[in-house]
């Protein structure tokens, strides 16, 4: 199933995933970082969104109480929620 989520309070615009078979596939962040969200986009890649979640919850950026990889966790969570 696909899913789009809109981040909140980060630089990137939106995130973009599919979950096959509970796992996490064709992760892609639109706006901010762009290498460092390659790379956690890479690293989600055939993860659950429970393994996700647990290590994704609650980063910082900076001063700021959320970041991408916590916006990502925040998407996760509503995918799972939504099933």
């Amino acid at each position: 199933m696909h899913f789009d989520y809109r981040p909140r309070g980060v630089c990137s615009q939106n995130i973009s995933f599919d979950i096959e078979d509970g796992i996490i596939k064709n992760v892609e962040f639109r706006g901010g970082c762009n290498g460092n969200l390659q790379g956690i986009a890479m690293l989600a890649e055939g993860m659950t969104p429970e393994q996700l979640i647990e290590r994704l919850e609650g980063i910082r950026c900076g001063f700021r109480p959320t970041s991408c990889p916590d916006q990502f966790a925040k998407a996760l969570r509503e995918a799972v929620s939504a099933k």
